[in-house]
């Protein structure tokens, strides 16, 4: 049984509506470009779905490390919507908007603060203090609000 490295990957990554396009490495870190299957987006103001890209230029985001490697992720479009005149960035499912690292890694992490001392998870996954102080806050803010959520629907 054989399978093409890309594939691979794609398997192995398990992130919904990409696809690995390339795999480079650099100094020890990966980097992997990803493309998105879909070809449109729904416009987050108007609603209307537009396939007009504005930009191709990719952002980097932070995955879990692999092989004791850092592994970045280059998420690619912002589209143009003609109807609103907005530029909006393309929502996907595993990165928060405005966010520089994946939701599984920002979970890892948050995880990872409450039994282990900051300092040494900075030096393991070369963060700073107030780059993990800020996963945290954002994980834990996402936990209480869906807790708050749940009671509140339990209490109706």
């Amino acid at each position: 049984m054989s399978f093409h490295l890309d594939y691979l990957l794609d398997y192995l990554l398990d992130l919904p509506g990409v696809k690995v396009e390339t795999f480079t490495q650099i100094e020890g870190q990966i980097y992997l470009r990803l493309s998105v299957v879909a070809s449109e987006i729904v416009c987050s103001h108007c609603n209307n779905y537009t396939e007009d890209i504005h930009q191709n230029r990719p952002i980097l985001a932070r995955v879990l490390s692999v092989f004791g490697r850092f592994v970045y992720l280059k998420v690619p479009r912002q589209f143009y919507c003609p109807i609103c005149q907005c530029y909006r960035t393309e929502k996907l499912e595993f990165l928060a908007q405005k966010r520089r690292h994946t939701q599984r890694y920002e979970q890892n992490i948050y995880a990872r603060v409450q039994h282990s001392i900051l300092e040494q998870i900075g030096r393991e996954e070369g963060l700073s203090y107030d780059e993990i102080k800020g996963i945290f806050a954002h994980v834990h803010s996402g936990k209480k609000s869906c807790w708050e959520s749940a009671l509140a629907s339990e209490y109706r």
